[in-house]
């Protein structure tokens, strides 16, 4: 029985040892992960593209006959940042659309949260 006891032991070590490495291998690349997405998403590049995007979208919906003022409201709304993805807000703006929305507790509006 101390044989078992002892290679339980052994894995056991071997386990954590393992968990430990995978856990500092992580701690190592993410920080560099998100400072790249970051960069990428928040790039002068980015920028410019999109405030293309949204300049020429505005043009289209003018030239369309849309009023100054709606079209104005839907440029604007056409262009968004990462902090728009907010889940509460995501989740409060998907239930007024009929979605189920998310809260703290499992990701699920479930009323028991």
């Amino acid at each position: 029985m101390d044989d078992l006891g002892e290679k339980i032991k052994s894995d056991a070590a071997e386990s954590a040892e393992a968990v430990s490495s995978m856990l500092e291998a992580v701690g190592n690349k993410v920080p560099g992960l998100i400072k790249d997405v970051m960069g990428s998403l928040y790039s002068r590049e980015v920028g410019s593209s999109m405030g293309q995007a949204v300049g020429a979208y505005y043009k289209e919906l003018i030239s369309a006959g849309i009023p100054e003022a709606a079209a104005v409201a839907m440029a604007t709304s056409y262009s968004f940042s990462l902090k728009d993805l907010n889940t509460q807000e995501f989740g409060q703006n998907r239930r007024g659309q009929g979605g189920r929305g998310f809260t703290a507790r499992h990701g699920a509006d479930d009323g028991e949260a």
